[in-house]
């Protein structure tokens, strides 16, 4: 077998079908539950001006941070579904996974600087 016939492989049509109908509901259904979630976070009560300012930040943060990554992740789905070859799929997992690592760091970096300003501000005796 050659190295071509090795590296190439065909997903069915069928199946690329589902795989996209699947990557699609998953879309919908993450998209009305980050819906539901930032309606409740949204209706939580929190003691003091201050304190929800810093709650709803962090909240506001933690929600765009995990809707990015979910896109991200179902983007990713996406383009492996079409990949054309072995080789494809190799670059596209590789170009995500570094994708995400930059992602994780730089929002765990901006939440700890985010968590510590509303603690600081929390404590802070108001004048």
């Amino acid at each position: 077998m050659s190295n071509d016939a090795r590296d190439r492989f065909e997903i069915p049509k069928d199946v690329r079908s589902m795989a996209e109908a699947s990557v699609e509901q998953a879309r919908q259904t993450f998209e009305k539950f980050l819906a539901s979630a930032q309606e409740a976070a949204g209706s939580l009560e929190e003691r003091g001006a201050t304190v929800r300012a810093g709650a709803r930040d962090i909240s506001s943060k933690a929600f765009n941070y995990a809707e990015n990554n979910v896109k991200a992740s179902l983007d990713y789905a996406e383009q492996l579904v079409k990949a054309k070859d072995v080789s494809e799929v190799m670059r596209l997992h590789s170009e995500y996974v570094q994708a995400q690592m930059r992602a994780l760091a730089d929002q765990a970096k901006d939440m700890g600087q985010t968590v510590s300003r509303a603690a600081m501000d929390a404590i802070k005796p108001k004048s």
